[in-house]
Protein backbone atom coordinates (compact mmCIF):
# COMPACT_ATOMS: atom_id res chain seq x y z
CA UNK A 1 0.00 0.00 0.00
CA UNK A 2 1.15 3.54 -0.77
CA UNK A 3 1.20 5.48 2.51
CA UNK A 4 2.88 8.72 1.48
CA UNK A 5 3.81 10.58 -1.69
CA UNK A 6 6.19 13.53 -1.84
CA UNK A 7 6.62 15.63 -4.99
CA UNK A 8 8.87 18.60 -5.70
CA UNK A 9 9.67 20.52 -8.85
CA UNK A 10 7.16 18.64 -11.02
CA UNK A 11 4.97 20.74 -13.30
CA UNK A 12 3.05 23.33 -11.30
CA UNK A 13 3.86 21.56 -8.02
CA UNK A 14 6.71 23.24 -6.19
CA UNK A 15 6.58 21.02 -3.14
CA UNK A 16 3.75 18.83 -1.86
CA UNK A 17 3.32 15.88 0.49
CA UNK A 18 0.21 13.68 0.56
CA UNK A 19 -0.60 10.91 3.02
CA UNK A 20 -2.80 8.04 1.85
CA UNK A 21 -4.94 5.67 3.87
CA UNK A 22 -6.55 2.32 3.06
CA UNK A 23 -9.80 2.44 1.10
CA UNK A 24 -10.76 5.01 -1.51
CA UNK A 25 -8.87 8.31 -1.75
CA UNK A 26 -9.82 10.96 -4.30
CA UNK A 27 -7.81 13.87 -5.66
CA UNK A 28 -9.79 16.90 -6.75
CA UNK A 29 -8.99 20.49 -7.63
CA UNK A 30 -9.51 23.16 -10.21
CA UNK A 31 -8.33 22.69 -13.76
CA UNK A 32 -4.59 23.38 -13.99
CA UNK A 33 -4.03 22.90 -10.27
CA UNK A 34 -1.77 19.91 -10.83
CA UNK A 35 -3.90 16.79 -10.28
CA UNK A 36 -2.32 15.20 -13.35
CA UNK A 37 1.15 15.80 -11.91
CA UNK A 38 0.30 13.51 -8.99
CA UNK A 39 -0.48 10.71 -11.43
CA UNK A 40 2.63 11.62 -13.45
CA UNK A 41 4.69 11.26 -10.27
CA UNK A 42 3.25 7.81 -9.63
CA UNK A 43 4.00 6.79 -13.21
CA UNK A 44 7.62 7.89 -12.74
CA UNK A 45 7.89 5.51 -9.78
CA UNK A 46 6.69 2.62 -11.95
CA UNK A 47 9.53 3.30 -14.42
CA UNK A 48 7.74 5.28 -17.14
CA UNK A 49 9.75 7.50 -19.47
CA UNK A 50 11.03 10.73 -17.94
CA UNK A 51 10.03 13.93 -19.72
CA UNK A 52 12.31 16.91 -19.08
CA UNK A 53 9.49 19.29 -19.97
CA UNK A 54 7.70 18.17 -16.79
CA UNK A 55 10.44 19.68 -14.60
CA UNK A 56 9.10 22.87 -13.02
CA UNK A 57 10.35 26.08 -14.57
CA UNK A 58 13.15 27.47 -12.41
CA UNK A 59 13.83 24.11 -10.70
CA UNK A 60 16.98 22.15 -11.49
CA UNK A 61 15.19 18.83 -11.08
CA UNK A 62 11.92 17.09 -10.31
CA UNK A 63 11.79 14.61 -7.46
CA UNK A 64 9.13 12.05 -6.53
CA UNK A 65 9.24 9.84 -3.45
CA UNK A 66 6.77 7.18 -2.37
CA UNK A 67 6.62 5.18 0.84
CA UNK A 68 5.17 1.66 0.53
CA UNK A 69 3.92 -0.66 3.28
CA UNK A 70 4.53 -4.14 1.86
CA UNK A 71 2.65 -5.88 4.65
CA UNK A 72 -0.70 -4.77 3.19
CA UNK A 73 -0.02 -6.21 -0.28
CA UNK A 74 -1.14 -9.62 -1.62
CA UNK A 75 1.33 -12.49 -1.26
CA UNK A 76 2.79 -12.88 -4.75
CA UNK A 77 3.07 -9.14 -5.41
CA UNK A 78 4.64 -8.59 -2.00
CA UNK A 79 7.14 -11.38 -2.63
CA UNK A 80 8.03 -9.96 -6.05
CA UNK A 81 8.74 -6.49 -4.68
CA UNK A 82 10.47 -7.79 -1.54
CA UNK A 83 12.74 -9.90 -3.75
CA UNK A 84 13.88 -6.75 -5.57
CA UNK A 85 14.78 -5.14 -2.24
CA UNK A 86 16.75 -8.26 -1.25
CA UNK A 87 18.44 -8.32 -4.64
CA UNK A 88 19.90 -4.81 -4.16
CA UNK A 89 20.63 -5.44 -0.47
CA UNK A 90 18.27 -2.60 0.39
CA UNK A 91 17.13 -1.47 3.81
CA UNK A 92 13.60 -1.07 5.14
CA UNK A 93 12.51 1.50 7.71
CA UNK A 94 11.79 0.56 11.30
CA UNK A 95 8.11 0.11 10.49
CA UNK A 96 8.95 -2.24 7.58
CA UNK A 97 8.07 0.29 4.88
CA UNK A 98 10.20 0.83 1.78
CA UNK A 99 10.97 4.19 0.18
CA UNK A 100 11.16 4.44 -3.62
CA UNK A 101 12.07 7.66 -5.43
CA UNK A 102 12.84 9.05 -8.86
CA UNK A 103 14.83 12.14 -9.85
CA UNK A 104 14.54 13.83 -13.25
CA UNK A 105 16.95 16.62 -14.18
CA UNK A 106 16.39 19.52 -16.57
CA UNK A 107 18.33 17.73 -19.31
CA UNK A 108 16.04 14.70 -19.08
CA UNK A 109 18.46 12.41 -17.28
CA UNK A 110 16.83 10.24 -14.68
CA UNK A 111 17.87 8.21 -11.65
CA UNK A 112 16.03 5.83 -9.35
CA UNK A 113 16.50 5.19 -5.64
CA UNK A 114 15.12 2.26 -3.69
CA UNK A 115 15.46 1.23 -0.05
CA UNK A 116 18.47 3.47 0.45
CA UNK A 117 20.25 2.37 -2.74
CA UNK A 118 20.79 4.09 -6.06
CA UNK A 119 19.30 1.78 -8.72
CA UNK A 120 18.54 1.76 -12.46
CA UNK A 121 15.06 2.97 -13.35
CA UNK A 122 14.20 -0.54 -14.56
CA UNK A 123 14.86 -1.92 -11.07
CA UNK A 124 12.67 0.79 -9.56
CA UNK A 125 9.93 -0.20 -11.98
CA UNK A 126 10.25 -3.89 -11.08
CA UNK A 127 9.67 -2.97 -7.44
CA UNK A 128 6.78 -0.54 -7.93
CA UNK A 129 4.88 -2.15 -10.82
CA UNK A 130 3.41 -5.02 -8.72
CA UNK A 131 2.33 -2.46 -6.09
CA UNK A 132 0.91 0.28 -8.34
CA UNK A 133 -1.47 -0.07 -11.29
CA UNK A 134 -2.12 3.30 -12.94
CA UNK A 135 -5.18 3.59 -15.20
CA UNK A 136 -5.44 6.70 -17.35
CA UNK A 137 -6.52 7.61 -20.86
CA UNK A 138 -3.54 5.77 -22.37
CA UNK A 139 -4.27 2.72 -20.24
CA UNK A 140 -7.83 2.66 -21.53
CA UNK A 141 -6.41 2.54 -25.04
CA UNK A 142 -4.28 -0.44 -24.06
CA UNK A 143 -7.52 -2.28 -23.29
CA UNK A 144 -8.05 -2.28 -27.06
CA UNK A 145 -5.00 -4.48 -27.57
CA UNK A 146 -5.83 -8.19 -28.06
CA UNK A 147 -3.08 -9.34 -25.70
CA UNK A 148 -4.50 -7.19 -22.88
CA UNK A 149 -7.96 -8.64 -23.48
CA UNK A 150 -6.49 -12.14 -23.40
CA UNK A 151 -4.66 -11.34 -20.15
CA UNK A 152 -7.95 -10.25 -18.59
CA UNK A 153 -9.56 -13.58 -19.51
CA UNK A 154 -6.59 -15.55 -18.17
CA UNK A 155 -6.62 -13.58 -14.93
CA UNK A 156 -10.33 -14.17 -14.45
CA UNK A 157 -9.89 -17.87 -15.22
CA UNK A 158 -7.79 -18.18 -12.07
CA UNK A 159 -5.99 -21.42 -11.20
CA UNK A 160 -7.58 -23.48 -13.99
CA UNK A 161 -6.42 -21.16 -16.77
CA UNK A 162 -3.06 -20.58 -15.11
CA UNK A 163 -2.39 -24.33 -14.90
CA UNK A 164 -3.43 -24.91 -18.53
CA UNK A 165 -1.30 -21.99 -19.75
CA UNK A 166 1.74 -23.16 -17.78
CA UNK A 167 1.41 -26.68 -19.21
CA UNK A 168 0.98 -25.33 -22.74
CA UNK A 169 4.02 -23.05 -22.50
CA UNK A 170 6.22 -25.92 -21.28
CA UNK A 171 5.23 -28.13 -24.24
CA UNK A 172 5.51 -25.19 -26.64
CA UNK A 173 9.08 -24.45 -25.52
CA UNK A 174 10.04 -28.13 -25.88
CA UNK A 175 8.46 -28.29 -29.34
CA UNK A 176 10.23 -25.13 -30.53
CA UNK A 177 13.59 -26.45 -29.31
CA UNK A 178 13.10 -29.74 -31.16
CA UNK A 179 11.99 -27.89 -34.32
CA UNK A 180 15.09 -25.68 -34.23
CA UNK A 181 17.34 -28.69 -33.66
CA UNK A 182 15.83 -30.52 -36.62
CA UNK A 183 16.12 -27.45 -38.86
CA UNK A 184 19.73 -26.93 -37.78
CA UNK A 185 20.68 -30.50 -38.56
CA UNK A 186 18.95 -30.40 -41.94
CA UNK A 187 20.52 -27.07 -42.92
CA UNK A 188 24.03 -27.93 -41.77
CA UNK A 189 24.14 -31.66 -42.37
CA UNK A 190 27.42 -31.57 -44.34
CA UNK A 191 29.24 -29.26 -41.92
CA UNK A 192 27.96 -31.23 -38.95
CA UNK A 193 29.02 -34.52 -40.52
CA UNK A 194 32.54 -33.15 -41.12
CA UNK A 195 32.75 -31.90 -37.54
CA UNK A 196 31.48 -35.24 -36.26
CA UNK A 197 34.20 -37.07 -38.25
CA UNK A 198 36.86 -34.84 -36.71
CA UNK A 199 35.54 -35.53 -33.23
CA UNK A 200 35.40 -39.28 -33.86
CA UNK A 201 38.99 -39.24 -35.16
CA UNK A 202 40.18 -37.49 -32.02
CA UNK A 203 38.24 -39.84 -29.79
CA UNK A 204 39.71 -42.79 -31.70
CA UNK A 205 43.27 -41.58 -31.02
CA UNK A 206 42.50 -41.17 -27.34
CA UNK A 207 40.72 -44.51 -27.00
CA UNK A 208 43.59 -46.35 -28.78
CA UNK A 209 46.10 -45.10 -26.20
CA UNK A 210 43.60 -45.38 -23.32
CA UNK A 211 45.33 -42.81 -21.05
CA UNK A 212 44.56 -42.93 -17.35
CA UNK A 213 43.96 -39.90 -15.11
CA UNK A 214 47.30 -38.45 -13.96
CA UNK A 215 49.28 -40.99 -16.00
CA UNK A 216 51.64 -38.39 -17.49
CA UNK A 217 52.74 -37.24 -14.03
CA UNK A 218 53.21 -40.86 -12.90
CA UNK A 219 55.35 -41.56 -15.98
CA UNK A 220 57.57 -38.55 -15.28
CA UNK A 221 58.23 -39.89 -11.79
CA UNK A 222 58.92 -43.39 -13.11
CA UNK A 223 61.31 -42.13 -15.79
CA UNK A 224 63.18 -39.97 -13.30
CA UNK A 225 63.70 -43.01 -11.07
CA UNK A 226 64.82 -45.22 -13.94
CA UNK A 227 67.24 -42.58 -15.20
CA UNK A 228 68.72 -41.90 -11.77
CA UNK A 229 68.43 -45.47 -10.47
CA UNK A 230 72.09 -45.84 -9.39
CA UNK A 231 72.11 -42.61 -7.43
CA UNK A 232 68.75 -43.48 -5.88
CA UNK A 233 69.89 -47.02 -5.04
CA UNK A 234 73.09 -45.73 -3.39
CA UNK A 235 71.27 -43.19 -1.23
CA UNK A 236 68.46 -45.55 -0.26
CA UNK A 237 70.82 -48.48 0.38
CA UNK A 238 73.08 -46.43 2.63
CA UNK A 239 70.16 -45.28 4.72
CA UNK A 240 68.70 -48.80 4.83
CA UNK A 241 71.98 -50.38 5.96
CA UNK A 242 72.49 -47.71 8.60
CA UNK A 243 69.08 -48.37 10.06
CA UNK A 244 68.95 -52.16 9.78
CA UNK A 245 72.46 -53.59 9.27
CA UNK A 246 74.86 -51.09 10.90
CA UNK A 247 77.16 -51.82 13.82
CA UNK A 248 75.48 -52.98 16.94
CA UNK A 249 75.47 -49.60 18.64
CA UNK A 250 73.94 -47.73 15.63
CA UNK A 251 71.32 -50.23 14.46
CA UNK A 252 67.63 -49.64 15.06
CA UNK A 253 67.30 -52.76 17.27
CA UNK A 254 70.17 -51.60 19.45
CA UNK A 255 68.87 -48.05 19.67
CA UNK A 256 65.40 -49.38 20.30
CA UNK A 257 66.60 -51.52 23.19
CA UNK A 258 68.36 -48.56 24.79
CA UNK A 259 65.32 -46.31 24.29
CA UNK A 260 63.06 -48.99 25.78
CA UNK A 261 65.18 -49.03 28.91
CA UNK A 262 65.16 -45.24 29.13
CA UNK A 263 61.40 -45.19 28.51
CA UNK A 264 60.79 -47.68 31.31
CA UNK A 265 62.92 -45.58 33.66
CA UNK A 266 60.92 -42.46 32.80
CA UNK A 267 57.58 -44.22 33.28
CA UNK A 268 58.73 -45.50 36.65
CA UNK A 269 58.93 -41.91 37.95
CA UNK A 270 55.12 -41.66 37.53
CA UNK A 271 55.60 -38.02 36.57
CA UNK A 272 53.04 -37.07 33.85
CA UNK A 273 55.49 -35.00 31.81
CA UNK A 274 58.22 -37.71 31.87
CA UNK A 275 55.66 -40.39 31.04
CA UNK A 276 54.65 -38.29 27.97
CA UNK A 277 58.29 -38.10 26.90
CA UNK A 278 58.67 -41.86 27.33
CA UNK A 279 55.77 -42.36 24.91
CA UNK A 280 57.46 -40.11 22.36
CA UNK A 281 60.57 -42.28 22.62
CA UNK A 282 58.52 -45.39 21.85
CA UNK A 283 56.97 -43.64 18.83
CA UNK A 284 60.45 -42.69 17.58
CA UNK A 285 61.55 -46.33 17.63
CA UNK A 286 58.47 -47.35 15.64
CA UNK A 287 59.04 -44.55 13.12
CA UNK A 288 62.68 -45.53 12.53
CA UNK A 289 61.66 -49.15 12.08
CA UNK A 290 58.97 -48.17 9.55
CA UNK A 291 61.44 -46.04 7.59
CA UNK A 292 63.83 -48.95 7.40
CA UNK A 293 61.11 -51.27 6.10
CA UNK A 294 59.94 -48.72 3.48
CA UNK A 295 63.50 -48.21 2.28
CA UNK A 296 63.77 -51.94 1.79
CA UNK A 297 60.55 -51.96 -0.25
CA UNK A 298 61.78 -49.04 -2.36
CA UNK A 299 65.03 -50.86 -3.16
CA UNK A 300 63.19 -54.05 -4.12
CA UNK A 301 60.99 -52.14 -6.58
CA UNK A 302 63.75 -50.02 -8.06
CA UNK A 303 63.95 -51.14 -11.69
CA UNK A 304 67.26 -50.88 -13.51
CA UNK A 305 65.98 -52.67 -16.62
CA UNK A 306 66.81 -50.65 -19.77
CA UNK A 307 63.70 -52.00 -21.52
CA UNK A 308 61.49 -50.54 -18.77
CA UNK A 309 63.05 -47.11 -19.29
CA UNK A 310 62.61 -47.34 -23.06
CA UNK A 311 58.97 -48.39 -22.73
CA UNK A 312 58.24 -45.56 -20.30
CA UNK A 313 59.87 -43.00 -22.63
CA UNK A 314 57.86 -44.30 -25.60
CA UNK A 315 54.60 -44.14 -23.64
CA UNK A 316 55.31 -40.59 -22.53
CA UNK A 317 56.07 -39.57 -26.11
CA UNK A 318 52.74 -41.02 -27.29
CA UNK A 319 50.83 -39.23 -24.55
CA UNK A 320 52.53 -35.95 -25.42
CA UNK A 321 51.05 -36.33 -28.91
CA UNK A 322 47.60 -36.23 -27.29
CA UNK A 323 48.36 -33.27 -25.05
CA UNK A 324 49.61 -31.25 -28.02
CA UNK A 325 46.18 -31.63 -29.68
CA UNK A 326 43.57 -31.96 -26.98
CA UNK A 327 44.71 -30.60 -23.62
CA UNK A 328 47.50 -29.23 -21.46
CA UNK A 329 47.83 -32.56 -19.65
CA UNK A 330 46.23 -36.00 -19.70
CA UNK A 331 43.42 -34.87 -17.40
CA UNK A 332 42.68 -32.10 -19.92
CA UNK A 333 42.69 -34.66 -22.75
CA UNK A 334 40.17 -36.81 -20.90
CA UNK A 335 37.96 -33.74 -20.29
CA UNK A 336 38.07 -32.93 -24.02
CA UNK A 337 37.01 -36.51 -24.79
CA UNK A 338 34.00 -36.24 -22.47
CA UNK A 339 32.99 -32.95 -24.10
CA UNK A 340 33.45 -34.40 -27.59
CA UNK A 341 31.19 -37.36 -26.81
CA UNK A 342 28.43 -35.01 -25.61
CA UNK A 343 28.83 -32.81 -28.68
CA UNK A 344 28.61 -35.81 -30.96
CA UNK A 345 25.13 -36.49 -29.63
CA UNK A 346 24.02 -33.14 -31.05
CA UNK A 347 25.84 -33.60 -34.35
CA UNK A 348 24.45 -36.96 -35.24
CA UNK A 349 22.94 -36.66 -38.74
CA UNK A 350 22.59 -40.36 -39.37
CA UNK A 351 19.29 -41.62 -40.75
CA UNK A 352 18.55 -43.26 -37.42
CA UNK A 353 19.14 -40.06 -35.43
CA UNK A 354 17.24 -37.84 -37.87
CA UNK A 355 14.26 -40.19 -37.93
CA UNK A 356 14.21 -40.25 -34.15
CA UNK A 357 14.25 -36.43 -34.01
CA UNK A 358 11.51 -36.18 -36.64
CA UNK A 359 9.44 -38.58 -34.59
CA UNK A 360 9.95 -36.43 -31.50
CA UNK A 361 8.90 -33.28 -33.38
CA UNK A 362 5.77 -35.04 -34.64
CA UNK A 363 4.91 -36.20 -31.12
CA UNK A 364 5.33 -32.69 -29.73
CA UNK A 365 3.20 -31.22 -32.53
CA UNK A 366 0.39 -33.54 -31.57
CA UNK A 367 0.86 -32.74 -27.89
CA UNK A 368 0.89 -28.96 -28.47
CA UNK A 369 -2.46 -29.24 -30.24
CA UNK A 370 -3.90 -31.35 -27.41
CA UNK A 371 -2.74 -29.11 -24.54
CA UNK A 372 -3.63 -26.03 -26.61
CA UNK A 373 -7.20 -27.21 -26.90
CA UNK A 374 -7.30 -27.74 -23.14
CA UNK A 375 -6.20 -24.12 -22.72
CA UNK A 376 -8.80 -22.94 -25.24
CA UNK A 377 -11.53 -24.76 -23.33
CA UNK A 378 -10.43 -23.14 -20.06
CA UNK A 379 -10.37 -19.71 -21.72
CA UNK A 380 -13.82 -20.12 -23.27
CA UNK A 381 -15.26 -21.07 -19.90
CA UNK A 382 -13.59 -18.06 -18.25
CA UNK A 383 -14.61 -15.74 -21.12
CA UNK A 384 -18.28 -16.65 -20.78
CA UNK A 385 -18.27 -15.97 -17.04
CA UNK A 386 -16.24 -12.78 -17.45
CA UNK A 387 -18.60 -11.37 -20.08
CA UNK A 388 -21.61 -12.05 -17.87
CA UNK A 389 -20.01 -10.46 -14.81
CA UNK A 390 -18.78 -7.36 -16.66
CA UNK A 391 -22.12 -6.91 -18.41
CA UNK A 392 -23.77 -6.86 -14.99
CA UNK A 393 -21.39 -4.12 -13.90
CA UNK A 394 -22.04 -2.12 -17.08
CA UNK A 395 -25.73 -2.12 -16.30
CA UNK A 396 -24.94 -0.60 -12.92
CA UNK A 397 -22.75 1.99 -14.65
CA UNK A 398 -25.73 3.31 -16.64
CA UNK A 399 -24.66 1.98 -20.01
CA UNK A 400 -28.21 1.11 -20.99
CA UNK A 401 -28.54 -2.28 -22.64
CA UNK A 402 -24.84 -2.54 -23.52
CA UNK A 403 -23.25 -5.90 -22.84
CA UNK A 404 -19.70 -7.14 -23.15
CA UNK A 405 -18.99 -10.10 -25.39
CA UNK A 406 -15.70 -11.96 -25.02
CA UNK A 407 -14.88 -14.20 -27.95
CA UNK A 408 -12.13 -16.79 -27.94
CA UNK A 409 -11.25 -17.35 -31.60
CA UNK A 410 -8.59 -19.42 -33.37
CA UNK A 411 -5.27 -17.62 -33.84
CA UNK A 412 -4.60 -16.79 -37.47
CA UNK A 413 -1.08 -15.42 -37.56
CA UNK A 414 1.59 -18.10 -37.91
CA UNK A 415 2.25 -21.58 -39.35
CA UNK A 416 -0.71 -23.94 -39.18
CA UNK A 417 -0.47 -27.38 -37.56
CA UNK A 418 -3.36 -29.82 -37.56
CA UNK A 419 -5.83 -27.09 -38.42
CA UNK A 420 -4.67 -24.70 -35.66
CA UNK A 421 -1.99 -22.00 -35.29
CA UNK A 422 0.13 -22.48 -32.16
CA UNK A 423 1.55 -19.29 -30.66
CA UNK A 424 3.59 -18.80 -27.53
CA UNK A 425 0.40 -18.11 -25.54
CA UNK A 426 -2.00 -20.63 -27.03
CA UNK A 427 -3.99 -21.60 -30.10
CA UNK A 428 -6.38 -18.68 -29.88
CA UNK A 429 -6.86 -14.93 -29.69
CA UNK A 430 -9.35 -13.02 -27.55
CA UNK A 431 -11.62 -10.22 -28.72
CA UNK A 432 -13.88 -8.06 -26.61
CA UNK A 433 -16.97 -6.54 -28.22
CA UNK A 434 -19.57 -4.14 -26.94
CA UNK A 435 -23.04 -5.18 -27.99
CA UNK A 436 -26.12 -3.00 -28.08
CA UNK A 437 -29.10 -2.25 -30.26
CA UNK A 438 -26.86 -1.94 -33.32
CA UNK A 439 -25.23 -5.32 -32.71
CA UNK A 440 -21.81 -6.32 -31.41
CA UNK A 441 -18.92 -3.99 -32.26
CA UNK A 442 -15.24 -4.51 -31.30
CA UNK A 443 -14.14 -2.15 -28.53
CA UNK A 444 -11.53 -0.54 -30.77
CA UNK A 445 -14.18 0.41 -33.33
CA UNK A 446 -17.32 1.24 -31.43
CA UNK A 447 -16.49 2.37 -27.88
CA UNK A 448 -16.22 6.05 -26.96
CA UNK A 449 -13.73 7.32 -24.41
CA UNK A 450 -16.35 7.37 -21.69
CA UNK A 451 -17.52 3.86 -22.54
CA UNK A 452 -13.95 2.57 -22.51
CA UNK A 453 -13.47 4.11 -19.08
CA UNK A 454 -16.53 2.34 -17.75
CA UNK A 455 -15.63 -0.98 -19.39
CA UNK A 456 -12.19 -0.78 -17.83
CA UNK A 457 -13.64 0.06 -14.43
CA UNK A 458 -16.14 -2.80 -14.73
CA UNK A 459 -13.28 -5.18 -15.58
CA UNK A 460 -11.29 -3.97 -12.58
CA UNK A 461 -14.27 -4.49 -10.27
CA UNK A 462 -14.84 -8.02 -11.59
CA UNK A 463 -11.15 -8.98 -11.59
CA UNK A 464 -10.69 -7.56 -8.09
CA UNK A 465 -12.51 -10.61 -6.77
CA UNK A 466 -9.47 -12.70 -7.77
CA UNK A 467 -6.89 -10.42 -6.16
CA UNK A 468 -6.35 -8.30 -3.07
CA UNK A 469 -3.92 -5.67 -1.87
CA UNK A 470 -1.94 -3.28 -4.01
CA UNK A 471 -2.84 0.21 -5.15
CA UNK A 472 -5.11 1.01 -8.12
CA UNK A 473 -4.86 4.53 -9.52
CA UNK A 474 -7.61 5.91 -11.79
CA UNK A 475 -6.98 9.13 -13.66
CA UNK A 476 -10.35 10.64 -14.62
CA UNK A 477 -12.00 7.27 -15.22
CA UNK A 478 -15.25 9.25 -15.10
CA UNK A 479 -14.39 11.32 -18.17
CA UNK A 480 -17.39 11.88 -20.41
CA UNK A 481 -20.02 10.77 -17.89
CA UNK A 482 -22.21 12.45 -15.30
CA UNK A 483 -25.40 12.19 -13.31
CA UNK A 484 -26.47 8.70 -12.32
CA UNK A 485 -23.54 7.10 -14.16
CA UNK A 486 -21.13 9.17 -12.07
CA UNK A 487 -22.78 7.91 -8.87
CA UNK A 488 -22.42 4.35 -10.14
CA UNK A 489 -18.73 4.91 -10.85
CA UNK A 490 -18.21 6.27 -7.34
CA UNK A 491 -19.99 3.26 -5.85
CA UNK A 492 -17.86 0.87 -7.95
CA UNK A 493 -14.65 2.57 -6.89
CA UNK A 494 -15.76 2.20 -3.28
CA UNK A 495 -16.41 -1.50 -3.89
CA UNK A 496 -12.92 -1.89 -5.33
CA UNK A 497 -11.51 -0.20 -2.23
CA UNK A 498 -12.81 -3.05 -0.07
CA UNK A 499 -9.94 -5.25 -1.32
CA UNK A 500 -7.49 -2.65 -2.68
CA UNK A 501 -6.20 0.78 -1.95
CA UNK A 502 -7.79 2.99 -4.64
CA UNK A 503 -6.67 6.48 -5.67
CA UNK A 504 -8.92 8.34 -8.10
CA UNK A 505 -8.38 11.68 -9.79
CA UNK A 506 -11.84 13.06 -10.54
CA UNK A 507 -13.69 16.21 -11.47
CA UNK A 508 -17.10 14.83 -10.44
CA UNK A 509 -18.54 15.47 -7.00
CA UNK A 510 -20.70 12.35 -7.39
CA UNK A 511 -17.52 10.25 -7.45
CA UNK A 512 -15.57 12.22 -4.83
CA UNK A 513 -18.40 11.88 -2.31
CA UNK A 514 -17.75 8.14 -1.96
CA UNK A 515 -14.13 8.59 -0.84
CA UNK A 516 -12.78 7.62 2.56
CA UNK A 517 -10.08 10.28 2.16
CA UNK A 518 -10.54 13.47 0.13
CA UNK A 519 -7.40 15.28 -1.03
CA UNK A 520 -7.50 18.64 -2.77
CA UNK A 521 -4.80 19.97 -5.06
CA UNK A 522 -4.84 23.74 -4.60
CA UNK A 523 -3.04 26.36 -6.63
CA UNK A 524 -1.98 29.85 -5.70
CA UNK A 525 -0.32 32.58 -7.72
CA UNK A 526 3.20 33.39 -6.64
CA UNK A 527 5.37 36.30 -7.65
CA UNK A 528 6.17 34.81 -11.03
CA UNK A 529 4.38 31.48 -11.31
CA UNK A 530 1.55 29.24 -10.11
CA UNK A 531 2.32 27.05 -7.10
CA UNK A 532 0.28 23.97 -6.16
CA UNK A 533 0.07 21.89 -3.03
CA UNK A 534 -1.99 18.96 -1.69
CA UNK A 535 -4.08 18.96 1.47
CA UNK A 536 -6.70 16.70 3.01
CA UNK A 537 -10.16 18.13 3.63
CA UNK A 538 -12.78 16.99 6.11
CA UNK A 539 -16.06 18.22 7.52
CA UNK A 540 -17.18 21.61 6.27
CA UNK A 541 -14.10 22.00 4.08
CA UNK A 542 -14.97 18.81 2.25
CA UNK A 543 -18.58 19.89 1.78
CA UNK A 544 -17.35 23.22 0.39
CA UNK A 545 -15.08 21.41 -2.10
CA UNK A 546 -17.94 19.19 -3.26
CA UNK A 547 -20.13 22.26 -3.71
CA UNK A 548 -17.43 23.86 -5.83
CA UNK A 549 -17.26 20.73 -7.98
CA UNK A 550 -21.04 20.58 -8.39
CA UNK A 551 -21.57 24.01 -9.84
CA UNK A 552 -19.01 26.39 -8.42
CA UNK A 553 -21.51 27.13 -5.63
CA UNK A 554 -19.17 26.75 -2.66
CA UNK A 555 -20.29 30.13 -1.30
CA UNK A 556 -24.07 29.56 -1.46
CA UNK A 557 -26.28 27.90 1.09
CA UNK A 558 -28.16 25.91 -1.54
CA UNK A 559 -24.90 24.65 -3.08
CA UNK A 560 -23.54 23.63 0.31
CA UNK A 561 -26.80 21.91 1.22
CA UNK A 562 -26.77 19.98 -2.06
CA UNK A 563 -23.16 18.94 -1.47
CA UNK A 564 -23.91 17.80 2.08
CA UNK A 565 -26.89 15.73 0.92
CA UNK A 566 -24.71 14.12 -1.75
CA UNK A 567 -21.98 13.31 0.76
CA UNK A 568 -24.40 11.86 3.30
CA UNK A 569 -26.07 9.67 0.66
CA UNK A 570 -22.78 8.46 -0.83
CA UNK A 571 -21.25 7.66 2.54
CA UNK A 572 -24.42 5.82 3.54
CA UNK A 573 -24.46 3.79 0.31
CA UNK A 574 -20.81 2.81 0.61
CA UNK A 575 -21.12 1.54 4.16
Amino acid sequence: MLTELSISGLGVIDRAVAEFSPGLSVLTGETGAGKTMVVTGLRLLTGSRADASRVRKGADRAFVEGRFALGDVAGSDRQTSAAVVDEIDGETDEDGSVIASRRVSQDGRSRGYLAGRSVPVGTLGRFCSPLLAVHGQNDQLRLLQPEKQRDAVDTYGGAATEKALKKYRAVYAEWKTAEKDLARRNASAREMAQEADMLRMGLGEIEDLDPQPGEDADLDTQIRRLTDSEELRLAASSAHVALTEGDEAASVPAIGSQLDQLSMALRATEDPELISLSEQMAEAVVTLSDVGNELGGFLSQLDVDADSLENALARRHALKGLTRKYGEDIDGVLAWADSARRKLDGLDTSDEAMNALKGEVKRLREEIVAVGRELTAARKKAATKLAKAVSGELAELSMGGAKLEVRVEPASSGPEIGGVVPTEVGLDSVRMLLSGAAGAVPLEKGASGGELSRVMLALEVVLAGNTSGGTLVFDEVDAGVGGKAALSIGKRLAMLAENHQVLAVTHLAQVAAFADTHLVVRKSSGASSIISGVEAVEGEERVRELARMLAGMDDSDSGLAHAKDLLDKAQGDSR
